[in-house]
């Protein structure tokens, strides 16, 4: 390891370097006074400021946006780099040089109490709001922090369990979120998960955190620990983990300077870590002195997030064209969060708001007629029959009814996972109640994931609000009275029920250990993969108009390597709104070597059309967007082969689609020992030709009458099947150690040649 060059690292002394490496606080990393360096600040987020370490002790009063389901919702990358640096405004003003955010662990499963603050089932959406999200937040000089780094995807035992994921898996739907904002953003900071990953804590894994993280993606900041996710403080340092937070009142501190001491932990492996922490500092001082505190006015971010909620919420469900209200309509507001509006999860990213909206006022300021029963509290497993008389009675003498439904803390927070994908049972009665005197109703959702709708199918309209932060009430009234038009499109599927989705037999844990067994299936993949129909699919969502594509056009018809895809089509708004849409491409390789989901997302573009209006939406794909992760050589391969482009407006929903020939100098990989089998070696593009001739050889030759008379395709199979070393010692096969090993030979120089 090569020397520290940074003279301030030589000048400390080892308590010194051991102190800079863990918490002076809550929320601090600790100065070196002597040698003039700072502290930094942090704070929760991700989806707002949530500041608890001010002088008093009184959480500063901030903008909460959407959560994470809803930015990712908004699939709009413009609008997430502007919450970004509208929350990093915010944290300038108030003296924070690190957001704790944004978090883009992968939605596994819907149960998952943490959803709320996860972008996506989906790696590419995730890791392109993530890096949207950095970019924002970093041109303000306050630094980002990814989070949990890695396969943190269950609240439950979160601090012991074991995340047994295989390579594949891990790169290709867990990973490769953290990888794109990684490169494309450059986060100053990540922050490793508390659990284990294969067998080894976050906090010691020296395969994601330097080998992975460093090594392959080029991450140059410092890595910091969960707090209290710290398993063995020598150990997180050499494999690569900086900074444990919370303080641990200096006894980890000597046990680094200690190990050094005792030759257990080499200096220079310390030096690197302080120097990446100082590498931090400096580039929070540099970024500060150059970019200068943004305005603030609270009010104008306010107004902002009411933009930013109507974005990210989904319309599910619009049958008749109930939505928008009509106005001079009666319209019953009914239902617990109504009037007591969630805005935003449980746990460590909960955000003081400055101002919350509340739907009833809002709806009341924009209707002429709004009549309100609450008709059950939010929390209840059974109705009350007074609420729910009076409920009914609203319901009934209105021309409309919107009820508004969700999660309540209770059921959806971070540190537990949910039990069920079911609303409370009170909703649900409050809701039958309801639609059995008013069929012109609407729901409206409340919630941080997706729940069962055993009602969906009598219910006209559904409006998924999400937890859309503290101007969710106005951007719902916006919405419902169509003063803006709904163009947001689910970031995850619903499923019908808990029971359909592919992670159901391994969440949560057993005994500590959660199996990813359903492997690169996750979420839409594996519904459009095994032909599994769902509520309703990613990508869903409507508006208040309707659109055509056609024209699907590629730049060439075929790709060979080095050479990218420029892939288009036409898109035009047919009716009479102005409205968005997100045009969604997929690519799916079904006839591989290897078998891959049915389809992949690998673009997404929102546009804005007026009525008439026709658009030409371009997207680029290149190499990555057709590989796979190859666990065998640990990189990303393509597959030569036809691959299939489809794009349309969720992922089943598909508007055009067309096969486009790629050509590519990556070979699978193949084992050439004696354990191979000839259908293995035939499956090899440059070693299909060589074993197609010596099976052809070997059928001829005389063998085994019994063989044959166990029929013509069992001896066929035999011969294609039975690993090499073993043909060689049957009698009558016709073949001996020699062969194997000439065969050997032979599939060596094809693929040297």
């Amino acid at each position: 390891m090569n020397e520290t060059v940074d003279p301030r690292v030589q000048a400390m002394t080892l308590d010194e370097k051991a102190s800079l490496l863990s918490g002076l606080d809550g929320w601090h990393t600790k100065p070196v006074k002597r040698l003039g360096i700072p502290s930094l600040l942090m704070t929760d987020g991700p989806h707002g400021m949530r500041l608890s370490a001010t002088p008093d002790g009184i959480p500063a009063p901030a903008t909460a946006f959407p959560t994470g389901v809803g930015l990712a919702a908004s699939w709009n990358i413009g609008l997430i780099e502007k919450v970004g640096r509208t929350i990093g405004a915010e944290c300038r003003r108030s003296g924070v040089d690190l957001l704790l955010g944004p978090a883009l662990n992968i939605k596994r499963s819907p149960l998952c109490g943490r959803n709320f603050e996860y972008y996506a089932e989906d790696p590419w959406l995730a890791g392109n709001i993530a890096a949207a999200f950095v970019r924002g937040l970093q041109s303000t000089g306050v630094g980002a922090c990814l989070k949990h780094y890695a396969l943190n995807n269950m609240e439950k035992n979160r601090q012991n369990s074991d995340s047994v994921c295989d390579r594949r898996t891990m790169h290709e739907i867990y990973l490769s979120a953290f990888e794109r904002a990684v490169r494309e953003s450059k986060p100053w900071t990540v922050m490793c998960s508390y659990n284990k990953i294969n067998g080894t804590f976050a906090a010691d894994h020296h395969y994601l955190m330097t080998e992975v993280l460093r090594d392959t993606w080029g991450f140059d900041g410092f890595v910091m620990t969960d707090w209290g996710a710290l398993n063995d403080r020598v150990e997180a340092v050499r494999a690569g983990v900086e900074l444990e937070m919370p303080a641990s009142g200096g006894a980890t501190d000597r046990e680094l300077v200690e190990a050094v001491e005792s030759g257990k932990l080499e200096e220079a492996v310390l030096d690197r870590a302080v120097e990446r922490v100082l590498r931090v500092i400096d580039q929070r001082d540099q970024a500060q002195a150059v970019i200068p505190a943004p305005a603030v006015d609270l009010a104008d971010h306010h107004r902002f997030a009411r933009q930013v909620a109507a974005e990210c919420m989904v319309l599910l469900k619009n049958e008749g064209a109930l939505l928008p209200l009509a106005l001079g309509k009666t319209v019953a507001v009914i239902g617990p969060f109504a009037d007591r509006v969630r805005v935003q999860g449980g746990g460590s990213s909960r955000v003081p708001c400055w101002q919350t909206d509340v739907p009833l006022d809002e709806l009341r300021k924009r209707l002429p007629d709004v009549r309100h029963a609450p008709g059950c509290d939010a929390d209840a497993e059974q109705a009350d029959p007074d609420l729910l008389d009076r409920a009914v009675r609203t319901a009934a003498e209105a021309d409309i009814a919107v009820v508004f439904l969700g999660l309540p803390d209770r059921i959806e927070s971070e540190g537990y996972d949910r039990s069920d994908m079911r609303l409370p049972a009170a909703q649900e009665e409050l809701l039958s109640a309801v639609l059995a005197v008013q069929p012109e109703t609407v729901v409206v959702l409340m919630n941080g994931s997706p729940v069962e709708m055993p009602w969906a199918d009598r219910v006209p309209a559904v409006l998924e609000a999400y937890l859309g932060g503290s101007a969710a009430g106005g951007a719902i009234a916006d919405l419902l009275t169509g003063r803006i038009a709904p163009s947001g499109r689910l970031a995850e599927s619903f499923p019908f029920c808990m029971e359909h989705n592919p992670s159901y037999l391994h969440f949560p844990d057993e005994d500590r250990t959660v199996q990813y067994a359903e492997g690169v299936y996750a979420g839409y993949r594996y519904y459009t993969t095994c032909k599994t129909a769902v509520r309703f699919p990613f990508g869903h969502g409507l508006g208040y108009t309707t659109f055509a594509y056609s024209r699907l056009r590629f730049s060439q018809v075929a790709l060979l390597e080095g050479e990218t895809l420029t892939v288009s089509c036409r898109v035009r708004n047919t009716g009479d709104r102005t409205g968005g849409e997100v045009v969604q491409l997929y690519v799916s390789l079904c006839a591989g070597l290897v078998r891959r989901p049915e389809r992949e997302l690998k673009g997404f573009a929102k546009i804005e059309l007026a009525p008439g209006e026709e658009q030409e939406v371009t997207f680029t794909l290149d190499k990555r967007s057709f590989s796979r992760y190859d666990a065998s050589r640990e990189c990303w391969v393509a597959d030569s082969g036809v691959y299939t482009v489809r794009i349309g407006s969720s992922c089943t929903d598909i508007r055009l689609e067309a096969g486009v020939a790629v050509y590519s100098t990556d070979r699978p990989a193949v084992r050439l020992d004696e354990y191979v089998t000839l259908e293995e070696l035939a499956a090899h593009p440059d070693l299909a030709p060589l074993v197609e001739a010596e099976v052809a050889r070997l059928a001829a030759a005389p063998r085994d009458p019994g063989l044959d008379a166990m029929g013509e395709g069992f001896a066929h199979a035999v011969l294609m099947t039975t690993p090499l070393r073993v043909m060689a010692r049957h009698p009558g096969s016709r073949t001996d150690r020699a062969w194997v090993e000439q065969l050997l030979a032979a599939c060596r120089d094809a693929l040297e040649t």
